[in-house]
């Protein structure tokens, strides 16, 4: 061992520097995260409200006034399309609690029949099976209420998040307006005071991992988008009332990590068995795989080709930063693959990690001439 530790000390030592700065990197950003929430949420709602004021101080209007009239739009359209989207999904969930009774019921009817049933067959069973038999009941209903209890405390949690969002959003388009009035002296202070090197950084980020970020966004939109459209067209098909607030339903859980459509439509179409509506039960099965063929299909079109690094990479990566950082390593994990994918495409990365030049050197040619012998 110690040959192997002599030889590659120095490529273990220049990736655990850049593991480091990485995890202090996230660490750093995750508390800012948390004591500046409505700060960050400032700078994207900028990048939203900005084309519109760059656009009206161009035809002569004066910059706050022309920032006013754009945030103004912006807090106008997101209103609406709140004000929209709530309509209809109370609408539709109205009568989705409307119709709970008569599913309650149905599934009570269709449970009795199989309980009673099991009950005679159960007669015909040995005592120490059926004790078994009421034991493994009990211990799973307890597992029930303590499965039940804590989806109950998330989704409070969630409630609670969502309110101090909204504070922070609302804080942050305040601030957004007052960035966008003063860009300006900001970018002036910045070209000034700004050392050189973390000039040359930022160009490079803007240019690689901002665009990426912006091609990365776009591609979840649009493998989203796919989702809701097909599983909206097949719940209409279908005759299914709701089926709106069911699209959208699914098209957010498909954005959420390992957590996807099937998490709403498998309970669906268990409960669709049990009360004897087979038919529908096999149509919303053909709805879903058909929906997730299409989105395995041109996932890897609409991922693979703009971003370059795979799902599975990109998943793995959120799901380690969501365990260690929380939201903000969620919300930093796509920023640093496309980082690291464009500091490996323009050579950094094998410029800081020190190989031995004796494991690499006419090794690639060695290998391709390997290769070639044999698939001769």
């Amino acid at each position: 061992m110690l040959p192997f530790y002599k030889k590659y000390w120095k490529t273990a030592f220049d990736i655990g520097l850049i593991i480091l700065t990485v995890y202090l990197t996230m660490s750093l950003f995750s508390y800012l995260y948390k004591i500046a929430t409505p700060i960050f949420l400032s700078f994207i709602i900028y990048l939203i409200i900005e084309p519109l004021a760059k656009f009206l101080h161009r035809r002569g209007i004066k910059k706050a006034i022309a920032s006013a009239i754009s945030v103004l739009v912006f807090i106008l359209l997101l209103l609406s399309v709140f004000f929209g989207l709530s309509v209809i999904l109370i609408a539709q969930i109205s009568s989705l609690i409307d119709k709970l009774p008569d599913y309650s019921d149905a599934f009570k009817g269709t449970l009795n029949t199989i309980i009673i049933d099991f009950q005679h067959k159960a007669n015909l069973l040995p005592p120490d099976v059926l004790a078994n038999i009421n034991k493994y009941l009990g211990s799973m209903a307890g597992k029930a209420s303590t499965i039940g209890i804590s989806v109950l405390n998330t989704m409070l949690s969630y409630l609670q998040s969502f309110s101090s969002f909204l504070v922070n959003f609302g804080i942050g388009i305040i601030l957004a307006y007052f960035l966008s009035t003063e860009i300006k002296s900001w970018q002036i202070l910045a070209n000034e005071k700004t050392p050189r090197t973390f000039k040359n950084a930022f160009i490079f980020l803007r240019e690689n991992v901002f665009r990426g970020l912006g091609i990365y966004i776009k591609a979840q939109f649009k493998l989203i988008s796919i989702t809701f459209v097909g599983i909206f067209v097949g719940l209409i098909a279908l005759n299914v009332s709701n089926a709106f607030t069911l699209a959208l339903i699914s098209a957010l859980l498909d954005l959420l990590p390992l957590v996807g459509v099937p998490v709403l439509f498998i309970p669906w179409v268990i409960y669709l068995f049990i009360v004897g509506n087979t038919s529908l039960a096999i149509w919303l099965l053909v709805v879903l795989g058909i929906v997730m063929l299409v989105r395995q299909i041109m996932e890897p079109k609409i991922t693979g080709n703009t971003l370059g690094v795979s799902a599975f990479t990109m998943l793995s990566c959120m799901m380690i930063s969501l365990s260690l950082f929380g939201v903000a390593g969620l919300v930093l994990s796509p920023i640093l693959l496309i980082l690291i994918k464009a500091l490996m495409d323009q050579g950094y990365i094998k410029r800081w990690i020190r190989m031995p030049k004796e494991e690499f050197d006419g090794s690639e040619a060695v290998i391709s001439q390997d290769i070639h012998d044999t698939t001769k």
